[in-house]
């Protein structure tokens, strides 16, 4: 069976509770973390591994030197978003209970805010960014185990990188990404999309994410997925056996530093209804309402039992697996409109959206979607 792995760096490592339901995996960064089952981290591997690797090149590579090629235009594109773009990516180095650990991060504004994955700034001590030669102290103003990220802060003005739109990608898209694989230095990757994911052996991802075919490498956890206009589009948590990642959309991760200037933390949304797939559909929907729990923003606005859901905020709903998608991008405390079929007509209704009822991130369930939108991971305020 293929196997997924995280950027998960340091040995015993578990993942984000977001990723749990998948099982275990083996760490890229030499530990065997609690991860979902195919999910791993990209680790550091041992200098003889290296040499290893070395050798076998040395010994497919002809004697005779080769005239070098006339670069593609593919190739003269890659090589501009390269160099455009890598002096706002950083190295991150830091500790945790395990021992050192080390990844990639990428800077977001010019004020030195910063976007890396969670397995390496989530859980991690003396944080430090590695910036034209220099290390920095950094600290953590947000690490959201739903997501999979971290939001770090380096008191430096520093470049930044643009943000695109992971929405206008498709099927075989070129993308690109930079990273410090293996202990080495700044490296692009260059690969195409291969899919758009909400889930993986059986257990869902909290958002869709970005299936990227690119040679995955230990080391490059937190690194921008950037188009070809040097835009970025997604950031690199897992990798798919040797020959692929997941990246997480940076819509995502947007609306999650956005959280955290309003409100100092992740606020995930909750309207209390529980949702499962009609045999039939209404108006191009099988998600149908079956339980409006009581003292809930989605009671209170008038939803009720039998309500076929249509439409929640920007995102058309068809099927209860959209539901997962549209409730990633609720913020307690926000009104959302939300569309329902009704005895052969439509209603929407404003629901302001509440935080997650006990105050705490819920458990994911481990083998189905849960069909209702409170019994996924949320944040609290």
């Amino acid at each position: 069976m293929r196997r997924l792995s995280s950027f998960s760096p340091t040995p015993g490592f578990s993942l984000p509770v977001g990723i749990a339901v998948f099982g275990v995996a083996t760490s890229l960064f030499g530990q065997q973390p609690h991860h979902p089952i195919g999910l791993s981290n990209f680790d550091r591997v041992p200098a003889s591994s290296l040499f290893a690797g070395f050798t076998l090149f040395a010994a497919a590579t002809p004697g005779s030197a080769q005239q070098a090629p006339e670069p593609t235009t593919i190739s003269r594109e890659v090589k501009d978003v390269f160099e455009r773009c890598a002096k706002a990516v950083v190295k991150i180095q830091a500790t945790d209970q395990h021992g050192e650990l080390s990844g990639t991060g990428f800077f977001v504004d010019p004020m030195g805010t910063l976007y890396t994955a969670y397995s390496v700034g989530g859980e991690s001590e003396n944080i430090n960014v590695e910036f034209k030669g220099k290390k920095y102290p950094a600290r953590q103003l947000m690490a959201d185990m739903r997501s999979g990220i971290a939001l770090l802060k380096v008191d430096l003005a520093s470049p930044a990188l643009p943000i695109g739109n992971s929405e206008q990608l498709e099927i075989a898209t070129p993308v690109v990404t930079i990273g410090y694989p293996l202990d080495l230095g700044e490296t692009p990757s260059f690969g195409i999309v291969g899919g758009f994911d909400r889930k993986c052996f059986g257990g869902f991802f909290p958002t869709k994410h970005l299936r990227v075919n690119l040679p995955p490498q230990r080391g490059e956890g937190g690194a921008p997925l950037l188009n070809l206009k040097g835009e970025v589009v997604g950031i690199l948590l897992y990798s798919f056996e040797n020959s692929s990642c997941y990246a997480l959309p940076i819509e995502a991760a947007e609306k999650l530093r956005s959280d955290y200037v309003r409100f100092g933390e992740p606020r995930y949304g909750w309207i209390g209804t529980n949702v499962q797939e009609a045999a039939t559909p209404t108006e191009g929907s099988r998600a149908v309402t079956t339980k409006v729990m009581k003292d809930t923003p989605a009671a209170e606005a008038g939803l009720k039992p039998g309500d076929v859901v249509l439409q929640i905020g920007r995102t058309k709903v068809h099927e209860p697996e959209d539901i997962l998608e549209a409730s990633f991008f609720l913020t307690a405390g926000d009104a959302v409109p939300i569309t329902v079929a009704r005895g052969g007509e439509k209603i929407t209704f404003q629901i302001q959206a509440d935080s997650y009822p006990d105050g705490r991130v819920a458990a994911p369930a481990k083998y189905a979607m849960p069909l209702n939108l409170q019994s996924m991971p949320t944040g609290t305020p």
